[in-house]
């Protein structure tokens, strides 16, 4: 294929011209008031000036040159649309192909292929793409009950070979009631799916009494209480608030199915509520009747709390003793009957899939669900229903104190315990109070009160939180007004300039800690803010002074792009006359605990992730705390002694907090979540969502429907389809999930399994302090100029995966030459590991090894891996365009939905300036500051055209086209788009027919239909897609690439 630019573009229109961003090609005629112009004068083909007609006046001058501008644009757009060609012998090989594989071919044929000719011959629908086309439904309608027939029995068959508890890929969804229908096939796979899967070992395992047990427990209990480690850690316990109340929690657990657990921070609920529950079943002589599971939100948590519990019991954590965790792909078990697990939410989740009734627990112990956390929410949903089924089940929910009573409304008004807190009184001082003590006078003198500025820096705000701005805005002269009497003109003029709604400044920090050490007495110093940016800019500030350089400090910053040795050092108590200084996110609120802690300073800001339903995009911006961030902050400067928690907002603003934060449910897309509603068959997916404490939108649930529609994961009935099955059994959000089932497919497993564990952990580079530079150009040099963010990833975990077999000391050498997570890296091996698993169950491979190389004959293939990354993640596509900016020179680039968009600047291509085609493949579009892409690769032409969305053919004038859901267009001689239409339609029914009866391809049968199509398929991506510009006949590179290519976005900011 070639692919490049046409004629040379003229001059663009005027600066402030505009083009159609709504996607319209509509031409601008001729008005019958003279001022219009011909789109095909061919002076403007030659780039020659135009001038408006002399009659208009004033604003209809700018109308014109903005018209002028757009059909100047378009005209350029159309002379710079890549070349889609191919070369004879390949359009006779295509051709060939064609002709065969639509009529019946003899030879040997592989398994998958024994009905290709009746599904080739389904018309142009793609599989993955949602709608049939009009004139099928009626067809499609009549042969559904068939073919339901068909994909029920051909599921059984797979359910059967990969170990599944399902019986049917699309079964209909049962009431609870009806559960218990396949009871009998699920015992049976029950003891298969424990050996097959860690993470459900301790879910499967009868509860039976066991009266030598019982003793034996009795027993050990006993003997322990001589134990000196034992008896040290009963004093502390003994000390906890929660310890006073213990006969009172039993007694309310024991006589109630449901119990509500306040408690303020420290108590020990979390430690202590678990044991107690044991330790009664233990004494009562029935400790094997007694499984205690509780969820903690965050891996870590899970870890740290069973291994204190652990130590409270004088034991080793897990070890088949009474405590231990499970979290994803890691686990330390305890015994299998009289003990306690702590677990991730996501855990249980997973565990419903096999075990809807979750029969072998006896107690469910849901922790911090005030967080309010997407998993939590749906979790309490299936807990209520559960409680409908399983009389003997007890559920303990626990919560900080402020919003215990909404959790016992929602439990029909079950009874709640509250527990103080051991916590030694904070004193709190507010922004007022900081300026004074600090007599701290901002640099910017220029910058406006946001009560001045209104609530504008909050146009893509709620509107609930634009109120709160009004209503800030008209209260403030009265609130200045109070202060007057009791705060110096100094300090209130301070504050005015101080108040930004979004900016911290960090220099009124290192003003703050200055005060703190110089006049406040020893303890560790937490700083809270919202995020990394905040976190390195504050460490740069205290490093760039002499005092806090010195050895009588330690600075930690903690966040999660940190390397976690670092991180270690935070529990550590320094030598005496030594302060600690963590600069930390919100994971210090909750997740960990740092016990000499004296002094806090609230930043006052929350990086908060929201949904935005109308424009399809995610935002994440620095939202204030609420009031129950703030309860926990200062709560954490009590541990040890009387504290101080400074906040960093004013009396008025603290008036104005919200109670708590939006649920995650209520600001999160909800396709992943939707999926496991279906799969877990738990009814309507609307329905079930209005079950939960805080309904989302309407609007939220019919758009994550509709994008599982148009995945083609839900059929219109809203049942899962075979793809969606799938989809909702891999632990990943639908897209990764897909881009897994293409690797698979298409025999480059391994490097697209460390992409999909990648985008759904994390990436495993981390950011050290003062060397970013250093780490964006190691990054950069692993990219090895694929203009891939994704293939950078791929390159790190191969030279991490050779250096580790070399030794323990090149792996070392390696994570820190490249700035990488050992620990990350591992992380994303174990998960490869799993998705394999998952991979080989379902039979798309025939090893659970992600490198066996029958699943990676294309795994050397760059070109490849990138279109597999086409068909995962598309319709998420940018468009690049070269930037004439002398100010910014690089590249520009711009969404269909959005117009122009940022690369994120950890990317490397945020900075790249030579493309080898037009278009970028992006994993997340999220708006801060600006709307950014997140992981994201250059991609070609036929990637798109096999793997992207309907392909049209159409004549746009003289040129012949070939376009991708008629905004990704190409040139294309008919001839040869049709070719490729007509392969794509024969990928589409392979395709289909591999996942609804996966098996892995034969790729040493060249006779088969499967293999002969992906063949050519991939001998096309790679052999005719060349860079633009390199073929001679086309065009040129990029740096003489026409200006003002595309009709469709603002080309306002040219000169900037």
């Amino acid at each position: 294929m070639s692919c490049g630019y046409g004629g040379r573009g003229g001059r663009r229109g005027r600066r402030g011209s505009r083009g159609h961003r709504d996607g319209s090609r509509e031409r601008w005629d001729k008005r019958g008031d003279g001022g219009g112009f011909r789109e095909h004068s061919s002076d403007q083909d030659r780039g020659g000036g135009q001038h408006h007609p002399p009659h208009l006046k004033g604003r209809e001058i700018g109308l014109w040159y903005a018209r002028y501008g757009a059909v100047r644009r378009k005209q350029a757009d159309r002379r710079s649309r890549a070349v889609v060609q191919m070369d004879e012998a390949r359009e006779q090989h295509i051709t060939k192909l064609l002709n065969s594989v639509q009529n019946e071919q003899p030879g040997p044929r592989a398994s998958t292929s024994d009905n290709w000719r009746t599904d080739a011959n389904r018309g142009g629908h793609c599989y993955f793409e949602g709608d049939l086309p009009e004139e099928e439904k009626q067809k499609s309608e009549i042969k559904s009950e068939e073919e339901e027939e068909e994909v029920s029995s051909s599921q059984k068959t797979a359910a059967c070979q990969s170990r599944c508890t399902f019986t049917s890929a699309v079964a209909k969804d049962e009431p609870p009631d009806k559960w218990d229908e396949e009871e009998e096939q699920q015992e049976e796979e029950k003891e298969k799916l424990r050996r097959k899967d860690k993470d459900l070992e301790f879910l499967f395992q009868e509860v039976v009494r066991d009266s030598s047990l019982d003793d034996f427990l009795k027993r050990d209990l006993q003997s322990k209480r001589s134990d000196p480690k034992y008896k040290e850690m009963l004093k502390f316990r003994e000390n906890l608030p929660s310890y006073g109340k213990k006969e009172e929690l039993v007694e309310l657990i024991s006589s109630n199915r449901v119990v509500v657990v306040s408690g303020e921070t420290g108590c020990g609920k979390t430690t202590q509520v678990t044991q107690f529950i044991l330790d009664d079943y233990i004494s009562r002589g029935v400790g094997s009747m007694c499984r205690v599971v509780c969820t903690q939100p965050r891996r870590i948590s899970a870890i740290s709390v069973a291994e204190r519990v652990a130590a409270e019991r004088a034991e080793s954590v897990g070890n088949g003793n009474s405590c231990g965790y499970q979290i994803r792909l890691q686990s330390r078990l305890p015994r299998r009957q009289g003990s306690v697990l702590y677990c991730t939410t996501g855990i249980i989740l997973q565990w419903l899939h096999s075990d809807p009734l979750l029969s072998s627990i006896s107690h469910l112990v849901l922790d911090e669900i005030h967080e309010r956390n997407l998993q939590s929410d749906v979790l309490l949903i299936i807990v209520k229903d559960l409680l409908k089924v399983r009389d003997d089940l007890k559920v303990i929910l626990m919560s900080a104190t402020l919003n215990a009573e909404k959790f016992s409304k929602y439990f029909d008004n079950c009874p709640v315990i509250h527990i103080p807190g051991l916590t030694f009184p904070v004193q709190e001082f507010l922004l007022e109070d900081i300026i004074e003590m600090t007599r701290y006078c901002p640099k910017n003198q220029d910058r406006r009160s946001s009560w001045k500025r209104g609530f504008w820096q909050g146009r893509h705000s709620k509107p609930e939180k634009e109120e709160k701005e009004v209503e800030y805005k008209e209260s403030w002269p009265c609130y200045a007004r109070t202060l007057q009497n009791r705060y110096s003109e100094n300090t209130i003029t301070a504050l005015e300039i101080l108040d930004s709604d979004d900016k911290i400044d960090l220099e009124l920090i290192l003003a703050l800690i200055h005060y703190i050490v110089l006049n406040e007495k020893d303890g560790a110093i937490l700083v809270f803010l919202p995020g990394w940016d905040n976190i390195s800019s504050l460490n740069d500030l205290l490093m760039a002074q002499p005092l806090f350089r010195s050895d009588r400090f330690v600075i930690i910053p903690l966040h999660s792009l940190m390397p976690t040795v670092n991180q270690t050092q935070v529990f550590k108590r320094p030598p005496p006359g030594v302060r600690k200084i963590v600069i930390a996110t919100n994971i210090a609120e909750t997740s960990i605990t740092i016990d000499d802690v004296v002094y806090v300073i609230d930043g006052g800001k929350i990086k908060e992730t929201n949904f935005d339903t109308n424009n399809n995009i995610s935002t994440m911006t620095a939202e204030w705390v609420s009031l129950a961030n703030a309860k926990q902050r200062k709560g954490r400067a009590g541990r040890v002694c009387p504290g101080k928690c400074y906040h960093l907002y004013n009396g008025l603003r603290a008036s104005l907090l919200d109670a708590y934060q939006l649920p995650e449910i209520m600001r999160t897309p909800l396709e992943e979540l939707c999926l496991q509603i279906k799969i877990l068959k738990l009814g309507s997916i609307a329905r079930f969502l209005e079950k939960a404490l805080d309904p989302p939108t309407e609007r939220a649930v019919s758009l994550a429907i509709k994008n599982l529609t148009d995945l083609n994961a839900l059929d219109h009935s809203e049942n899962l389809t075979a793809l969606g099955v799938h989809l909702a059994r891999l632990p990943v959000e639908p897209h990764i999930g897909k881009l897994i089932l293409f690797g698979a497919l298409l025999g480059c497993l391994d490097p697209v399994l460390t992409i999909a564990a990648s985008l759904s952990f994390k990436d495993p580079f981390f950011i050290p302090l003062g060397k970013e530079k250093m780490a964006d150009m190691r990054r950069k040099a692993l990219s090895r100029n694929s203009k891939s963010d994704h293939l950078t990833i791929v390159n790190a975990f191969q030279g991490w995966a050779e250096a580790k077999q070399r030794g323990a000391r090149y792996e070392r050498e390696y994570c820190w030459d490249n700035f990488l997570s050992a620990n990350t890296l591992q992380m994303l091996h174990n998960m490869k590991g799993q998705f394999a698993e998952h991979l080989m169950h379902a039979g798309f491979v025939s090893s659970k090894d992600p490198r066996d190389p029958k699943s990676n004959v294309n795994s050397d293939n760059e070109k490849l891996i990138k279109a597999v990354i086409v068909a995962g993640l598309y319709p998420k596509v940018a468009m690049i365009r070269p930037s004439h900016s002398k100010k910014r020179p690089g590249v520009k680039v711009y969404t269909q939905a959005d117009g122009k968009v940022c690369i994120h600047p950890k990317s490397v291509n945020a900075e790249e300036t030579e493309f080898n085609y037009t278009w970028l493949i992006y994993h997340l579009k999220m708006r801060t500051s600006s709307i950014f892409l997140y992981d994201c690769t250059e991609v070609s032409p036929f990637s798109l055209l096999f793997f992207g969305g309907d392909i049209t053919i159409q004549k746009d004038e003289d040129q012949e086209t070939i376009a991708v859901d008629q905004w990704i267009v190409f040139r294309s001689p008919a001839r040869i788009a049709n070719l490729v239409k007509s392969l794509k339609k024969e990928l589409d029914s392979l395709l289909e027919e591999k996942i609804r009866n996966p098996a892995p391809v034969n790729w040493q049968n060249r006779q088969s239909k499967d293999c002969a199509v992906i063949t050519a398929i991939i001998d096309l991506i790679t052999t005719q897609e060349k860079p633009t510009g390199s073929t001679k006949g086309y065009g040129r590179t990029w740096a003489s690439s026409p200006r003002g290519q595309h009709t469709y976005f603002d080309d306002d900011d040219d000169d900037d």
